[in-house]
Formats: C-alpha cells, sequence, structure tokens
C-alpha cells in the first residue's frame, strides 16, 4: 500500500523523491508514531512535502488511497465496515413529490428563532423527526435529511444544496496556482486586458535606435530601453468551497493563467458573498483575515476587478444580516458588493456554472442586479474573452 502511495504522489506531480520515501519508511520501521493512520498522515506529509503549494495535491492523494481507513491501526487493516458508511444508512432519500410536500417554515426570522427555541428546549439525540435538531428526517435543523430550507449541522458536505446556514467548522484548500494548462487558450483571453508600458532599469536592445545612433556617430553605439511590461493592475476575488467543488480544475487554470499574465495581481478568497472579511490562505482562513474595508480603501480604481464564483447561495445570504451560511454577518451580502462596485469602475463576474442555468438560481438575480447585468460571463473561453474586452473599455 505504501509503495502504491508514492506512486499516486509522483503521478500527481508532488516532488516526491526516493530518499524522501525511505526516510518515511524508516521513521514507520522505528516506531516514531503511534500505528494510527492519522499519525501516519502528519508523519508523512512531514517526510515527503517539502512547499506547501504542493499539501493539496498530497492531501487529495492521500485520501484517495487510504480512503476508509482513518480510524484503523496500520498493522491491522481488517475488512471492518467504516463508521462513515453506517453513518449513512441513516440518510434520508425523498423522491420529488415527496420533496414537493414538505414546506419552509417560512423566512429567515422564522428560521433563526425556531432554531433558538429547539436550542432550548432539546434534551436528548433525536432521528428521523421534523421538528427537533437531529438526523435523517425532514425537520430544518439537523443533518442527512431533507428541508426545502434548513441549518445544517453536523453534516459532511452538501448533499441537496438547501442549507441557508452552516453550523460547522469547514476546512477549504487553496487553489494551486502551479497547474499545467492543456491549452494556452486561457492565457490568449487574459492577453485582451493589457496595457503596455516601459518603465524600470534599460536592460532591454533598442535595435532601431541602436542602428539610427550608430549612422549618426560612425561607431557602434548601443541603445538600451525599458522593457515593454503589461502595467494592468488585477485584484482577483475567489469563491471557494461548497458549491464551487465541481468547478476547482476550472477555477485552478484560471489562478494559473492569470498569476502567469498579470505580474500586478492580488488575490483573495472569500465564500458565497463578500462580505466584511477575506483571506488569502484557506489552512489559516479562521486566524488570518483581512477586513474588505481595508482592501477596498488600498487599492486605487484603476485595479481591474474579477469575481470568480457561481453565484448559488442562500438569497438571505445577500440580503439578510446574518444571512451568511458560516457566520453571523453584521451587514448583508448586497451591502459589500455595492461597496466593490462603487469603489472600481471596472469589474466583472465570471461564472463556472452554465449560462442557461443562471436564470433559476434566485441569487445569481441578486448579484447581476446589484453589479449589472452586463458584468457577468461565463467562465468559458468565450466569456472571458468577452469579459477581458469589457474590462479594456
Amino acid at each position: 500500500m505504501f509503495q502504491h502511495f508514492f506512486a499516486e504522489l509522483r503521478a500527481a506531480k508532488a516532488p516526491v523523491s526516493l530518499r524522501e520515501y525511505l526516510t518515511l519508511i524508516e521513521g514507520l520501521e522505528k516506531g516514531v508514531i503511534p500505528s494510527r493512520v492519522e499519525d501516519f498522515y502528519y508523519l508523512a506529509r512531514t517526510a515527503l512535502i517539502k512547499d506547501e503549494r504542493h499539501l493539496d495535491a498530497f492531501d487529495r492523494v492521500f485520501s484517495k488511497v487510504f480512503k476508509g481507513v482513518a480510524d484503523v491501526s496500520l498493522e491491522d487493516l481488517t475488512a471492518e465496515i467504516p463508521e462513515e458508511w453506517l453513518r449513512k444508512l441513516n440518510e434520508k432519500f425523498l423522491t420529488d413529490e415527496e420533496k414537493a410536500q414538505i414546506e419552509a417554515l417560512g423566512g429567515w426570522e422564522k428560521l433563526m428563532e425556531t432554531l433558538a427555541e429547539r436550542l432550548k428546549e432539546q434534551k436528548e439525540r433525536h432521528q428521523g423527526g421534523n421538528k427537533w435538531i437531529g438526523t435523517g428526517g425532514t425537520s430544518p435543523f439537523g443533518a442527512y435529511g431533507y428541508n426545502p430550507e434548513g441549518v445544517r449541522i453536523g453534516q459532511d458536505g452538501n448533499r441537496n444544496n438547501r442549507a441557508v446556514k452552516v453550523w460547522d467548522k469547514r476546512e477549504f484548500k487553496n487553489l494551486d496556482d502551479q497547474i499545467e494548462l492543456g491549452t494556452r487558450n486561457i492565457k490568449v483571453a487574459l492577453r485582451r486586458l493589457r496595457r503596455w508600458a516601459r518603465a524600470g532599469a534599460a536592460d532591454e536592445l533598442d535595435l532601431d535606435d541602436t542602428i539610427k545612433s550608430t549612422a549618426e556617430h560612425g561607431y557602434l553605439d548601443v541603445k538600451l530601453r525599458p522593457e515593454r511590461r503589461n502595467t494592468v493592475r488585477v485584484l482577483l476575488f475567489l469563491d471557494v468551497g461548497g458549491t464551487m467543488d465541481p468547478y476547482i480544475k476550472v477555477c485552478e487554470e484560471l489562478f494559473s493563467a492569470a498569476r502567469s499574465e498579470f505580474k500586478r495581481l492580488e488575490h483573495f478568497y472569500f465564500h458565497n458573498c463578500l462580505y466584511e472579511t477575506v483571506w488569502t490562505d484557506n489552512r489559516r482562513r479562521n486566524n488570518e483575515r483581512r477586513m474588505t474595508l481595508d482592501v477596498l480603501n488600498t487599492y486605487p480604481k484603476d485595479y481591474k476587478v474579477i469575481f470568480v464564483g457561481d453565484a448559488y447561495m442562500s438569497p438571505y445570504e445577500v440580503s439578510h444580516v446574518g444571512g451568511s451560511v458560516e457566520h453571523m454577518n453584521p451587514e448583508p451580502g448586497a451591502v459589500w458588493m455595492k461597496r466593490v462596485v462603487d469603489a472600481f469602475p471596472h469589474m466583472i463576474w465570471l461564472n463556472p456554472d452554465m449560462e442557461r442555468n443562471w436564470r433559476y438560481s434566485q441569487s445569481n438575480k441578486m448579484i447581476q442586479q446589484i453589479i449589472g447585468p452586463d458584468r457577468m460571463f461565463p467562465l468559458t473561453l468565450e466569456g472571458i474573452d468577452h469579459g477581458m474586452r469589457s474590462l479594456g473599455r
């Protein structure tokens, strides 16, 4: 299994050497860690990964190779049924007709008010019901059930995309800016947004001026000039996690291409909608955040702003105080989006979801109404091309 793990890491382009692999095996043989997969994860990551840019690839491979054995001894990998599988037996699966018969409580305020009452009244665990905080039922509160508008508590990932708030600590991963693109088309599309200027040290040969000056003076007179550079400055805001997970690959390709094409690029992450803080590293997003107002006041108006996200969320996340799916935001997301529009006259939104789906999303319509209907483009080659032309006007 360990040799397979090593081979999978190499296949994922993680720069793992044979020496590092032998160091890992030596550590296992000498018993430097208890014989549990969790401890092995940290030992392997320390021994094999030397650059944090490759941590995401390591995590993906580790999850693939050791999936289902997280609580099993390395010395005794038996055929026990993983606890995760047993938990999922309690999940609630309903037909479309059954889902249509379940009614929402009736708005954000009613949902939050009812949740506060349940927290005060509930004294024991519940499963399969329609009222209490529990699992596998039709209650608005809990996990692995269904309700058209609820609060997700204690569930691993999305199932029906109906939660308006998530009462869990979630971990997101940074987008990899070293992805090798299958084609250069995204880079070509991004090159629509360019403003050339010559600045800095004169270190590039000016052939025309050298020939002219040599002819005038009768001797070789070499002329240098500053390199021509793209002076466009870009702020890139990337939605990460949740409904954006299916679009990780295309977003990584865009991020990698943007890093290559725009030398003056600043990037920030957000989740679903913009609020009072953003972050640059998903591994530290709970501890190292930056005030959004500080970002708006730091960068001048000539920056080009690009949002990347599917704009798919609960409408409350855009319209309500406390509507954020992850925290109690003091101001609605719409307020912060409007501030960006007012601060930066040149901004667009790239949406990875298919354009024909936009009209079915109320939150998408709300975002377009705030930023302007002509500022959202599909995250396709044609959409990027049109978006760059729009920013360059």
